[in-house]
């Protein structure tokens, strides 16, 4: 037997090893050639996407899922879906992601997620129901911390202060949680012209506020443009991240909020000469509750959810956030629009 045939059959082998552990595998793995056409499928492609090989060589899933929510995922060309529906059972919910290999050949890979989407469901709504339930009887003890006058027990003004501080405190925090919930209950939202100019403004009257003088603050127009989307859900976003600014800048630290086009669209970004966040802390920021320093956020009144709200509002934009950070230096927190939001400030479609 020469050398040939033993490399061959060895191949072979390994060949045949390989489709055995793909065919164990639960997940759905679609192999396409160069012009998105079935190559071959393991078996768990026919139960979650309708795909039986050797059956469907050659079909193009992009013809074959055309009217599914994941032939909508393929014409996107994102390179990872979230939760979209199995074309073979709706109530089935498939994380799909699609990677490239070998000259220009794809392998479509769909994993059901049916029971994380149950559990974040569940989740979901249970933080929305103990958010509306707490939102009464806090603002019954906030409204009664708040007829009590320290001049008349000096002995616990500053128990009634702290008092109304945490009151307070747990007040915001609800709210956030509300709208949170709000926002991922949401696949849309109302849209209609927000005018820059004056949420500019707005936002600079916003942050000299909450900075007291303690800050340099500067507010650079240099778009020319309007937005085409939510008012009220964009300005809670832009505000929350001024507000972060002046939160975690020191006080004689310079904040410039600024709103400029790019080649593709439009960029808002606030930037401060804060404390700055450590690289391993940028991929998590936006997680409700997360913390880079715990007592930090603390004693400036944060409630670790306002990058999460901040995150939820542009995805709903069709938006994304970007964040630049180094400690010592400073921050930089920009919102990345497309072109396609963009309006002139006069009048009319971009």
């Amino acid at each position: 037997m020469n050398a040939d045939h033993v490399r061959a059959r060895r191949l072979a082998t390994q060949l045949r090893d390989l489709r055995s552990v793909a065919g164990l595998l639960p997940d759905a793995l679609v192999l396409l050639d160069a012009q998105g056409r079935v190559r071959w499928s393991n078996p768990a492609a026919a139960s979650l996407l309708g795909i039986a090989w050797p059956r469907d060589r050659g079909v193009p899933v992009a013809e074959r899922f055309a009217r599914s929510e994941v032939g909508q995922w393929l014409r996107q060309h994102d390179d990872e879906s979230e939760d979209v529906a199995a074309p073979t059972d709706p109530a089935v919910r498939l994380q799909m992601a699609l990677i490239p290999f070998g000259d220009r050949q794809q392998l479509l890979r769909a994993r059901d997620v049916s029971h994380m989407s149950r559990l974040e469901q569940v989740r979901r709504d249970f933080v929305a129901n103990v958010s509306h339930e707490l939102r009464t009887p806090l603002t019954v003890i906030h409204g009664y911390l708040e007829l009590l006058d320290p001049e008349d027990v000096p002995a616990l003004a500053p128990v009634l202060k702290e008092m109304r501080a945490q009151s307070q405190r747990m007040r915001q925090i609800v709210e956030d949680l509300l709208a949170l919930s709000r926002l991922e209950m949401q696949h849309s939202l109302p849209e209609e012209r927000v005018e820059m100019a004056p949420m500019l403004e707005t936002l600079r009257r916003e942050a000299e506020a909450l900075s007291q003088g303690r800050h340099r603050i500067t507010v650079q127009d240099e778009a020319d443009a309007d937005l085409f989307g939510s008012l009220k859900d964009l300005h809670s976003a832009f505000s929350n991240l001024v507000s972060n600014a002046v939160r975690y800048t020191t006080e004689g630290g310079s904040i410039l909020i600024r709103w400029r086009r790019t080649p593709d669209g439009a960029e808002y970004s606030v930037s401060d000469t804060g404390y700055g966040i450590p690289a391993e802390h940028l991929a998590r920021l936006t997680e409700r509750f997360y913390r880079v320093s715990s007592s930090r956020s603390r004693g400036t009144g944060g409630t670790g959810l306002g990058l999460s709200i901040v995150k939820h509002v542009l995805n709903l934009h069709g938006a994304q956030m970007r964040i630049e950070s180094e400690p010592g230096k400073g921050s930089t927190f920009t919102c990345v629009f497309d072109s396609k939001r963009l309006l002139t400030a006069d009048s009319g479609d971009e």
